[in-house]
């Protein structure tokens, strides 16, 4: 089971107005148990792009990457679990920035 350890997340900005809601970039530092398909030695991260507009919130996008050993970083092709998706978006939810 994936398990989010830490994460850093900026609001993103829409310069031409055209996107309805709030965006905001969330990139979330993950683990796995060693007999997982997804763990790597390096760790995995979740790049997701969170939409707040009025009281919904959503996920709108997510790619999952294996992080470098010199900082660079694989993303990978695959997609998560409905539940794994849910417990990210609740995680996402909790921890948005106070504006």
């Amino acid at each position: 089971m994936l398990t989010i350890t830490g994460h850093t997340v900026e609001i993103l900005e829409d310069p031409f107005g055209i996107l309805s809601g709030e965006r905001y970039e969330f990139i979330l530092q993950a683990s796995v148990p060693e007999d997982d398909e997804l763990y790597t030695e390096q760790g995995l991260g979740i790049k997701v792009i969170y939409v707040v507009e009025g009281d919904e919130s959503r996920i709108n996008q997510y790619h999952v990457f294996e992080k470098g050993e010199k900082g660079e970083n694989t993303v990978l092709d695959i997609w998560l679990e409905e539940e794994e998706e849910a417990m990210i978006a609740a995680y996402c939810k909790e921890n948005l920035p106070v504006l």
